[in-house]
């Protein structure tokens, strides 16, 4: 069987965190079954591979007062190209260039709601990646979010949406009739017991609910020494991937979409990221 081909959408970083990519994928871009798609911010060479989203696409999710509110930001082009990241990813996916996808992003996602953002969150790339895929067709819709914070942003967008499923690990438990949920992490949790509320939370409802995309919001700050340390080891974050995949794998296709969202340590990026990749790519390597 034929390994699974994952492309990886990269924007540049201000800061640590990012500081040792692209060079820590040094021996995953150059397989076969990978794609790397790069942001390129000034003219170079008269490409650009990845676009940023227009604005027409942003008045789908967001309120036009917020939009102009972050034109006026010095990090406007920047959260641009970030949520284009996660647009393209679904886009190349939807069109079979690619079964799965891991997005770098210089912005995240899921602070960011309709009409308000914060966090280091302007656009809401999965949102706005669901807006593309509804507009081809596509129905039904999950998101899993592993980052420590609530995704107040994600959930006030999808809140009344009962096509999509929303399953956050955070600081409380809910769960209503509309496919929303969230569930507890105490401020100390191992990883045994993280990896048994992710397999009792959420795998279950994802085999139930049967998406035809899954969005994966990876935050790695509730790792040990990040600002949002919940006491997860790195390696917790190899398992996730694993549970993750095989349910996208099990429920639609394979089509996974992996949003690199909160954390700060460096270290914990370069050993995360290269072996998550891997696992989407199914290179033996770094299983």
């Amino acid at each position: 069987m034929a390994k699974k081909r994952t492309g990886i959408f990269f924007t540049y970083f201000q800061g640590e965190r990012l500081r040792d990519f692209p060079q820590a994928l040094e021996g995953i871009l150059d397989k076969d079954n990978v794609s790397y798609y790069d942001a390129v911010y000034e003219y170079r060479d008269g490409l650009y591979y990845l676009e940023p989203v227009s604005v027409d696409l942003l008045r789908g999710v967001h309120s036009w007062q917020m939009i102009q509110e972050i034109q006026l930001t010095e990090d406007f082009d920047a959260a641009l190209y970030s949520a284009s990241g996660t647009v393209r990813a679904a886009e190349e996916i939807r069109q079979g260039k690619i079964d799965n996808a891991f997005v770098f992003t210089s912005f995240g996602d899921h602070h960011a709601g309709r009409n308000f953002y914060g966090g280091m969150c302007y656009f809401n790339g999965a949102a706005l990646a669901i807006e593309i895929l509804r507009g081809q067709g596509v129905k039904k819709f999950a998101i899993v979010d592993t980052d420590c914070h609530h995704a107040d942003g994600t959930r006030d967008i999808f809140a009344t949406d009962s096509s999509v499923l929303h399953v956050c690990f955070c600081h409380q438990d809910y769960a209503d009739s509309r496919n929303k949920v969230d569930v507890l992490i105490p401020d100390r949790t191992t990883d045994a017991e993280y990896l048994a509320k992710v397999r009792r939370e959420f795998v279950p409802r994802a085999r139930e609910f049967k998406p035809e995309y899954l969005f994966w919001e990876f935050g790695y700050d509730a790792t040990l020494g990040d600002y949002g340390d919940k006491g997860l080891t790195p390696d917790c974050h190899m398992e996730l991937i694993r549970i993750i995949k095989d349910v996208a794998d099990e429920v639609c296709g394979g089509r996974l979409i992996v949003v690199l969202c909160g954390g700060s340590r460096r270290s914990t990026a370069t050993y995360t990221i290269p072996r998550i990749i891997s696992h989407l790519a199914e290179l033996a390597k770094h299983h």
